[in-house]
């Protein structure tokens, strides 16, 4: 069954730093850009970093450019999000999903993963 799963999520200080993971499985993860979205509570799903099927091109959000870093291993069918300098406002649960060229949600997976809870304290 086609699924996602993020893990990597905890509780951290202001400044602190994580790293989130994103396994795939059920379809060829190589063919696919694949992105990270939050959604903290109160507030709709947002966008937060995308990257090409190869690895070579990145897309951020205003909020997080220079403090996150979206990267892929294909051999591994696995994303990734180091956050660096994390602020109370990143708090929120984070998604993995395929994206399109315009880094929007893709039809490729059956449905949104668990997500992974980050919440970052003051």
């Amino acid at each position: 069954q086609a699924q996602l799963v993020e893990s990597g999520g905890g509780l951290v200080q202001a400044g602190g730093s994580l790293r989130l993971s994103c396994a795939a499985s059920g379809r060829t993860f190589s063919n696919y850009a694949m992105g990270w979205f939050r959604q903290a509570p109160g507030k709709e799903r947002e966008f937060v970093a995308g990257i090409n099927w190869s690895g070579g091109s990145t897309y951020y959000a205003d909020s997080v450019k220079g403090r996150f870093t979206i990267s892929r291993d294909n051999a591994k069918n696995t994303v990734y999000l180091q956050m660096n300098s994390l602020k109370p406002e990143d708090t929120a649960v984070y998604y993995c999903n395929a994206v399109t060229n315009n880094y929007r949600p893709a039809n490729v997976f059956r449905s949104w993963g668990q997500g992974t809870q980050v919440t970052v304290s003051s």
